[in-house]
């Protein structure tokens, strides 16, 4: 049963990139992009300084203009009963937009604003534009201290830049400059600035991805040597790491050679190790072939002895006779456990067997027969198909998978425990398991089962004793068949599944190390 993986606690993280060279140039265009808009704000906080000077000095020269201009006199009206602007707006020099405001010492006030694009005449050679009460009102209550002010008149005239200051003759001269101009050279200037650097920043991605990917080519050569070692079986067997991080990426003056010759340095101290554990255990495995081949003689001359003084009757003592029937009794399990020594050592130095088709089924149906003599004690079932099942591979060894996992549901159980043994095929795979429901095996013993001389099931009835070696035989001749042996456990369900390949129709034989 497949499950969706958990959602990730950060849900943000997806959308940045995991890898090393996706972090780099992520923080390299997010470096470029805080400098470009660092950079844009101080130029355009400069040049609006600027620029607002500039206007100060025309406004300061409007409004000296005006104070200097004609002096005021008698404003007359025109057809429609409305006041002329002040007389400083009818000073030559003034430019397009600029506003006036008089107020005179008895608080009568004049205002209006140049107006552009229509041409002046005879009768009207100032055009300009009346301003609103509100714009009037915002104005005439400025101070007039003579600084320079920046104030919101509304549509439509916007924002402006203003002084007010005393005439001589008591009358106050209220002088402004749009800053339309200047907010149009800012808003210009942005668009530009932002247009380039948009345009650097792709520029700069684009750099930045090929220059990364040329920096990091070493580290990518570091990392596939790591992988090519961590796909070796160095756990068991002969091992031959020849795998070595590349010489040009082992120089000590850069940071990824640094890392390339300490790992150089220890792969070759892993190799080391390696061959001082294969040789270690070739010296371990050959003294036990030596020494199980030596013992099975003497073994075999004691439990001659003991079954010929069994055979004596009563020309020999009682005492003695138990005693020798416990020796043959010994002497037959030590038998035993040499002879799976001597298979387990065989099975370790991978020595050449011819592996025949075997048919499966039948050596099942005979391993549960001999499991029923032997434990009549236990329920023993078979669930095999009716059509033989064919697998390449030793007939005794793989009589000796079924027998030892039958074993072990016997021995390993109360009376009364029904044992199960099935056989079916999927996939081309060949399925063997063996399920008793037994009170299980402990949690904390599962891991090591079939490992050599494992003796851990104190949850787990023992008729008889055990040399722990049975389940370490299954595991190593289904490992010489190129299978797989799994077990799964919890009280009242025990199972030990076998897997192999299904053999081809034109399989006959093969030679297996």
């Amino acid at each position: 049963m497949s499950s969706s993986p958990p959602p990730s606690k950060h849900p943000l993280r997806r959308f940045f990139p995991s890898s090393l060279r996706g972090k780099l140039i992520a923080q390299l265009i997010a470096l470029i992009a805080v400098v470009c808009l660092v950079v844009g704000l101080v130029t355009e906080v400069a040049l609006r300084s600027f620029l607002i000077h500039q206007l100060d000095d025309r406004l300061a020269a409007a409004a000296d203009r005006g104070t200097h201009g004609p002096p005021p006199g008698s404003l007359p009206t025109n057809q429609q009963g409305q006041q002329r602007p002040p007389d400083s707006l009818r000073v030559s020099g003034q430019g397009i937009g600029t506003l006036a405001v008089l107020i005179e010492p008895d608080g009568s006030t004049l205002a209006g604003v140049l107006r552009g694009g229509v041409a002046p005449t005879a009768e009207n050679p100032f055009p300009s534009d009346p301003i609103s009460a509100d714009q009037l009102s915002t104005l005439v209550n400025l101070p007039a201290d003579g600084e320079r002010r920046t104030v919101q008149l509304g549509d439509p005239l916007g924002s402006y830049r203003v002084v007010s200051v005393h005439n001589p003759n008591g009358s106050v001269m209220i002088t402004g400059l749009p800053l339309d101009d200047v907010t149009a050279t800012l808003w210009r200037l942005g668009f530009i600035f932002g247009g380039v650097a948009l345009v650097g920043l792709l520029l700069a991605g684009g750099i930045g991805v090929v220059t990364i990917r040329q920096t990091l080519r070493p580290l990518n050569r570091l990392a596939r040597t790591a992988s090519q070692v961590s796909e070796l079986q160095l756990d068991r067997g002969e091992v031959a790491l020849s795998v070595r991080v590349p010489q040009v990426d082992t120089d000590p003056r850069t940071e990824v050679g640094k890392v390339g010759a300490a790992f150089n340095r220890m792969l070759g101290h892993v190799s080391a190790a390696l061959t001082a554990r294969q040789e270690s255990e070739s010296r371990v495995r050959q003294f036990v072939a030596d020494a199980s081949h030596e013992l099975r003689t003497p073994l075999a001359a004691i439990r001659g002895y003991a079954e010929l003084t069994r055979r004596s009757g009563d020309k020999v003592p009682p005492d003695i006779a138990f005693a020798m029937s416990r020796v043959e009794s010994e002497s037959a399990r030590m038998t035993t456990l040499v002879e799976e020594l001597l298979l387990l050592a065989r099975l370790d130095s991978g020595r050449h067997r011819v592996f025949e088709q075997v048919d499966l089924t039948r050596l099942v149906m005979d391993a549960v027969a001999d499991a029923h003599v032997a434990g009549p004690e236990h329920r023993w079932l078979l669930d095999v198909p009716p059509e033989p099942i064919m697998v390449i591979g030793d007939a005794d060894q793989l009589q000796q998978v079924v027998l030892n996992l039958l074993s072990n549901a016997r021995t390993h159980t109360p009376p009364g425990t029904v044992v199960t043994a099935a056989l079916s095929t999927s996939d081309g795979r060949v399925s063997l398991t063996v399920t008793d429901n037994g009170p299980g095996i402990p949690e904390e013993v599962l891991p090591g089962v079939f490992e050599r001389f494992a003796k851990g099931d104190t949850s787990r009835s023992r008729a008889a004793g055990s040399t722990g070696l049975g389940l370490a035989i299954v595991a190593a001749v289904v490992g010489v068949h190129g299978g797989e042996v799994s077990v799964r456990s919890k009280p009242g369900r025990t199972e030990f599944l076998v897997r192999f390949p299904v053999a081809k129709p034109a399989d006959d034989f093969v030679h297996v190390n």
